[in-house]
């Protein structure tokens, strides 16, 4: 949610902050995050682990990289090529958003492959997992809405993002169980 509220932020001024470029960001978070979902369910069939699982939160981190270096410029770019807020925004969005949140988005359900332990806790887990997620997100949106932005530059939030990743990626590769989950389970 930090990185869809500083989208924002990051084409406001290009594109402005009417309802087509939030409409924007939001589509192409929510479809990014769809495949993702997608992606992520599928590539947790194949010999999951800890240190797949981790490297999905280092790679969304890699990937977040480019928006702290070139945002400006691809925003300019998009601009110059398509001055009308609508297509302008779709393109820019989709550009500098689209596969960051693309792997963000496989990080839940492989999660859930991880957290499962029989087919009966299933349920379960995934409602619980959808619960922390979903209030990760709100506390989130209200920790950069209403203080990240008021006391940090962009570029400083973005980077706590991608440190923050690469943390939890670290620590999922080093101190997960790295044995391969059966699927006899």
């Amino acid at each position: 949610m930090t990185v869809e509220l500083l989208g924002g932020k990051i084409l406001s001024p290009y594109f402005g902050g009417s309802v087509f470029v939030w409409g924007s960001i939001i589509t192409v978070f929510m479809l990014a995050l769809s495949i993702g979902y997608l992606l992520g369910g599928r590539w947790s069939l194949n010999q999951p682990s800890t240190r797949k699982y981790g490297s999905l939160f280092l790679a969304s981190a890699l990937t977040i990289l480019p928006l702290i270096i070139g945002h400006d410029a691809i925003s300019d770019w998009v601009f110059e090529l398509i001055e009308d807020p609508r297509y302008g925004s779709l393109v820019a969005s989709i550009i500098l958003f689209f596969v960051p949140t693309t792997i963000l988005g496989m990080i839940a359900p492989y999660s859930v492959r991880l957290l499962v332990s029989s087919a009966q806790s299933s349920g379960q887990t995934a409602g619980f997992l959808y619960f922390v997620s979903t209030l990760g997100s709100a506390l989130g949106t209200l920790a950069t809405s209403f203080y990240f932005v008021k006391y940090f530059e962009l570029n400083s939030i973005l980077y706590g993002v991608i440190v923050a990743l690469t943390l939890a990626g670290i620590a999922a590769i080093l101190l997960g169980k790295n044995d391969l989950i059966s699927d006899q389970e």
